[in-house]
């Protein structure tokens, strides 16, 4: 996990996120973890030590652009700088799938399997996606199990926040109508 120096927690439509920082851009987000208190609890076991600060300007666009996006603006956020030096490469291959996914698209594990060039790894992605250090800017909710099934989640709410998530985007299936219509 990249180091960082500070984060804040951003009041969006699902709840709470947390955001950490570093000079690199983007150290970790964080779900909403039920309250803002459990959300900020858990953004100081993962980065203890550092303080919860406002946000440097950078870092006010990316808290503002979560904020949008989790609202139902369909922001891609692909320049959203994120540090993976701590990211294994695997996860890294993982994580820039997952990324290129548009709002209100999905992909099963195994199509990213697939995108990374190993087929067999839709088990490992789904492994790899329960690590990310980076929801929603890497945006997890997105990779669904075989046959479009929704999978795990471990986000707080689990599957029903994945659905929500899902739901604000209007996601699709390839060609299909939303999964909501």
């Amino acid at each position: 996990m990249a180091a960082a120096k500070g984060f804040c927690i951003v009041e969006t439509a699902i709840g709470p996120v947390g955001l950490a920082w570093n000079d690199h851009g983007v150290a970790g987000a964080q779900l909403p973890d039920g309250d803002a208190q459990r959300t900020r609890l858990r953004m100081q076991r993962r980065y203890p030590g550092v303080p919860e600060l406002p946000p440097p300007p950078l870092m006010q666009n990316v808290a503002a652009r979560m904020r949008a996006l989790l609202g139902g603006y369909p922001d891609p956020m692909l320049d959203v700088r994120l540090d993976v030096s701590d990211v294994p490469a695997f996860q890294q291959r993982v994580y820039e799938v997952t990324r290129a996914i548009p709002p209100g698209r999905t992909l099963t594990y195994g199509q990213v399997a697939q995108r990374i060039g190993d087929p067999g790894a839709a088990r490992a992605v789904g492994q790899a996606l329960g690590l990310n250090p980076f929801a929603p800017i890497v945006p997890c909710h997105r990779v669904l199990a075989a046959n479009n099934a929704s999978g795990g989640f471990s986000a707080d709410g689990g599957v029903a926040t994945k659905l929500r998530m899902l739901q604000i985007e209007k996601a699709q299936f390839g060609d299909e109508p939303s999964l909501f219509d």
